[in-house]
Order: C-alpha cells, then sequence, then structure tokens
C-alpha cells in the first residue's frame, strides 16, 4: 500500500485561536518511511512545522511535554505500537491529542483508541483533507488544553439527528450498537445467529443511512451505544 501522491488543489487549514501556529508542532510518528514524508509534506504544505520519527521510543526520547501541539501516530509498528505509546503517554499524563493513522481496518482497535481519548483514527490510504481536519482538530483541542479552558464541543457538521437514526431498522440498530463495542461483523453474526454476509449487508445499509463513511466516524459521534438504544424508533 502506497501513500498518496501530491494532489492539486488548496487545503484547509484552521489556526487555533490564541495560540500562534508557530507554537505548534505536528509530531509524526510512523516506522514506513513513504509514509512519514508524505504526512510531514501535507502538512508543511499548508504551513505548519512537522517533527518526524521513525519509532515511538525515539520520540518518547525526545519528547517534551511543555512543546504543543499534537501526534500523528502509527498503529502498528515493530517494538512498540501507537497503541502501547498512547497507553505511555497516558500514564505520563501528557495531554498531547492524538490522530491514529492506519492501513488496517481493525474496528475493534479504533474504538479502544478514540474511547483512551484519541481524536481520530484515519485508515490509510487517507484523503488529505480528512487527515487534516483531524489534524486541525487536535491543534484545537492542544490550544483550549494549554490554554486552560475546557475544550469546546466540536461542532460536528456531520452529527447525526435522532430522525435521521430513526430511520435504522431494529436488526441495524442491534448491528450497530454491538458494531459500537468494537465487535468485528464476524464476532457480531455469531451473537445475532445470522451470516457475515448479512451483517455486512446491515452494516453497509446502516453507515449509508446514516451518512457516515465508517463505523469508525461513528465513534466520534456514539461514543457509548446508549444513544443508538435511547433514539425514537421507527414507525412500525
Amino acid at each position: 500500500m502506497s501513500p498518496p501522491g501530491r494532489p492539486k488543489g488548496e487545503y484547509r487549514r484552521a489556526q487555533p485561536e490564541g495560540t500562534p501556529v508557530s507554537a505548534q508542532t505536528v509530531f509524526v510518528v510512523d516506522d514506513d518511511d513513504a509514509y512519514r514524508d508524505s504526512i510531514v509534506e501535507l502538512v508543511a504544505s499548508v504551513g505548519l512545522r512537522a517533527e518526524c520519527f521513525a519509532s515511538a521510543q525515539q520520540f518518547l526520547d525526545a519528547f517534551d511535554p511543555q512543546r504543543g501541539g499534537c501526534l500523528v501516530l502509527d498503529v502498528r509498528m515493530a517494538h512498540m505500537s501507537g497503541i502501547a505509546l498512547q497507553a505511555r503517554l497516558k500514564e505520563m499524563a501528557a495531554t498531547l491529542p492524538i490522530v491514529f493513522v492506519s492501513g488496517h481496518g481493525d474496528i475493534e482497535m479504533a474504538v479502544k483508541a478514540v474511547k483512551d481519548g484519541a481524536v481520530d483514527f484515519v485508515q490509510k490510504p487517507y484523503r488529505e483533507q480528512q487527515l487534516l481536519d483531524a489534524i486541525n482538530e487536535a491543534l484545537r483541542l492542544d490550544a483550549e488544553t494549554r490554554r486552560g479552558a475546557a475544550p469546546a464541543p466540536k461542532a460536528q457538521a456531520s452529527a447525526i439527528p435522532d430522525a435521521r437514526l430513526a430511520r435504522l431498522s431494529a436488526r441495524e440498530r442491534e448491528v450497530l450498537a454491538l458494531a459500537l463495542q468494537g465487535l468485528p461483523s464476524k464476532e457480531i453474526a455469531r451473537r445475532l445467529g445470522l451470516s457475515y454476509r448479512t451483517i455486512e449487508h446491515h452494516r453497509s445499509r446502516l453507515l449509508d443511512k446514516l451518512g457516515a463513511a465508517s463505523v469508525t466516524e461513528l465513534l466520534r459521534i456514539f461514543p457509548a451505544p446508549g444513544r443508538v438504544e435511547a433514539a425514537p424508533k421507527p414507525p412500525a
């Protein structure tokens, strides 16, 4: 899997209010040279400072909690994984926001990462504006944390109203609730007594109805399955 090429066009970059861009750095940790260089180039193309590291330990050796910014972190790396680095930073009470990137569509891993505080979980090959949007959000959170303000909730243009959630069938709600717990389709199929293909069909339909690209995207809207259960049911 190769990184995306350098596309033409403009990118959106949001400068966190009250924090100069020069005061923040995007730290990129990925053991894939091509992807690491691609992300650094993308970040630099919108005027942000970037520093790159080939391993989690290399980043830890240079880590300074006084430096603001965010961490763009690969999940699967030799010696120490991105998930392990997230846990280590949590033990250190570090507040640096994390955006995960991964070439593996592991929903259970994405659920764990987001529940442990990751800003986003972006799959490779990523859409470049999607990654920049996640980085912008991480920098905003970092700026607010360092100003001592409680982070404001993200304005979610893609937030799903209950009316749209109500379009889901009872079975699609069951599949959604289990997927949000991090269960893969095979396990959902086993629990519900259905075939893997049927579960994949339900997942595809519910994502289409909710206007979401992936279950990972829904994690930011449904941090717990409770809202799925509490939303209005479709008319009988």
